[in-house]
């Protein structure tokens, strides 16, 4: 509150006061009355001052701190501001520089190109000039040798040929009457050595990649289970489904290994309902089996059906239809038989288009190309895939040209239509792009060693190493063979060698290293 505001009411309880007063003095009692009210007046009037005084403090007080409050903050801004400029002007400084910089390497870049250039120039004169001086001196020569022997140059040549044609001869005759006797001593040994590696190499492929199968187990508890009193249980699941089941150490895990993969599909979802359910006996392991047989039968029909009305074919037999389906469970270098005649037959049928030709039947020869690679029975292994899946068309009441298409796609036999060459084109191109199919083991290490001995074909090199998965060639060449502007020019040409004579993914990169080690002996 105010002062005068205080000062105020003061003076009007001063007034109702004295009016009190005055109507006590009329009553007789003014005179004792007036000086306490007198009192009392002067008394407000002390306290009021005092608590406007106190008032004015805390009024100044507070206005200062709010002066403060806002100076403080008022600082912060500009001290924010002036940070910011400063960042600003550090970052154009460092821009400055960097652009400086960049001019100067540029500018000496470009000075010692045009200095390498220079010298590239005069070293082409020079050896234009020795190539022609070169060619001067062997005419000369020639032309004294000619007047010396008394024959020319091409009567020379001709005798020299017949010589080292009769010692060539000769030499090779002995070689090779040498090489006969030993491979006559060595041939059992070689042929026995030959046959192993091969069984070793693609037997162990085959059977890890495509004959085996992990069947987990919630806990080791349920093997026990499985195997049943005396394997009776085990050999009961065998005997039913064909496939071998492996119980070993491996925790939480069967093993399923089958050269059909129809029937260790059926096997492994038999094992799946068997422990699912719990009761795992001889009786109803086939009962399980049969039912699980069934199951698969009408899935692979499904599948058939569903690929067939997926391409928009229409007509087939059952029996293809069937053998459609059951190109699910078979794979080819790690690429499903089924994805790959389906992607096939998507080929074909765009680029029939494109060449005029019948797109359905190009389709329908595409999904059927590889049929002959799921055979009902074991005599038909014996028989090319190509010839096979032919031989099931033709009986099935397909038409000459998809018959022929499927013979000829592998040119087991010769093509007789316009869609045979379509097929073949579209199987290579599924089959080889990039992703579709994994990389044997052996091909990928060959490769790596082709590479190295390409650059190791090169005169002057050292060593030579395939690193980064084949993507870079580490080339070491001999300081005294090979300078500075020769290893230049020796990673261009091995690059181009490697460019021209392999097929590899992606990029190679050759890096050619030369080193010069200066030594000596201080005594």
């Amino acid at each position: 509150m105010d002062n005068n505001v205080l000062i105020g009411i003061a003076v009007i309880a001063g007034i109702v006061i004295g009016f009190v007063i005055a109507k006590i003095l009329e009553k007789g009692k003014a005179g004792k009355i007036m000086n306490s009210a007198q009192k009392e007046a002067n008394n407000l009037i002390r306290e009021a001052k005092k608590e406007g005084e106190s008032i004015k403090k805390d009024k100044i007080f507070q206005a200062k701190e709010k002066f403060l409050e806002l100076k403080a903050e008022h600082e912060k801004v500009i001290i924010n501001k002036d940070k910011k400029i400063a960042e600003a002007e550090k970052r154009t400084r460092d821009k400055e520089s960097l652009v400086s910089n960049e001019l100067a390497k540029n500018k000496k870049f470009n000075d010692q190109l045009n200095q390498k250039i220079e010298e590239l120039n005069h070293k082409s004169e020079i050896l234009d000039k020795k190539q022609s001086e070169t060619e001067k001196l062997h005419k000369s020569q020639v032309q004294q040798l000619e007047v010396i022997s008394g024959l020319s140059a091409e009567d020379a040549k001709a005798q020299l040929l017949e010589s080292l044609k009769e010692t060539a001869k000769t030499d090779a005759m002995a070689f090779l009457q040498t090489t006969l006797e030993e491979t006559k001593l060595t041939a059992q040994q070689e042929a026995r050595k030959i046959i192993i590696n091969t069984i070793q190499r693609i037997g162990t492929e085959e059977a890890i990649e495509n004959c085996v199968s992990v069947f987990n187990l919630e806990s080791d508890d349920v093997k026990g289970r499985i195997i049943g009193r005396e394997g009776r249980n085990i050999r009961a699941l065998e005997s039913a489904t064909g496939v071998e089941i492996i119980v070993d150490d491996t925790p939480e895990a069967i093993i399923l290994s089958c050269f059909d993969s129809v029937r260790r599909e059926v096997a492994r979802l038999s094992l799946h309902r068997l422990v699912t359910d719990g009761r795992i006996h001889p009786a109803r392991i086939d009962e399980v089996v049969k039912k699980t047989e069934k199951q698969i039968n009408e899935e692979i029909i499904e599948i058939g059906k569903r690929t067939v009305i997926d391409l928009g074919i229409h007509g087939l037999h059952p029996e293809l239809i069937k053998a459609v389906g059951r190109m699910k469970y078979r794979s080819s270098y790690g690429q499903n038989l089924l994805q790959h005649s389906r992607e096939v037959a998507k080929l074909c049928g765009v680029m029939a288009a494109e060449l005029g030709i019948n797109p359905k039947l190009a389709k329908r020869a595409g999904l059927l190309h590889d049929i002959g690679k799921v055979p009902n029975s074991e005599a038909d292994v014996e028989t090319p895939h190509a010839i096979l899946g032919m031989q099931w068309a033709k009986k099935f009441g397909e038409k000459k040209e998809v018959c022929n298409a499927i013979g000829a796609h592998h040119d087991e036999i010769e093509m007789t239509t316009l869609i045979s060459p379509v097929i073949q084109v579209c199987d290579a191109i599924s089959g080889a792009r990039p992703g579709a199919r994994r990389q044997v083991l052996d091909s990928y290490i060959q490769r790596l060693k082709d590479m190295e001995d390409i650059a190791i074909g090169f005169n002057g090199v050292q060593k030579a190493y395939a690193i980064q998965a084949g993507r870079e060639l580490r080339v070491i060449v001999e300081s005294e063979k090979v300078s500075d502007d020769k290893a230049a020019e020796l990673s261009f040409e091995i690059s181009q060698k490697i460019q021209t004579d392999m097929t590899y993914p992606g990029q190679v990169r050759v890096t050619v290293i030369r080193e010069t080690r200066s030594v000596n002996v201080a005594k």
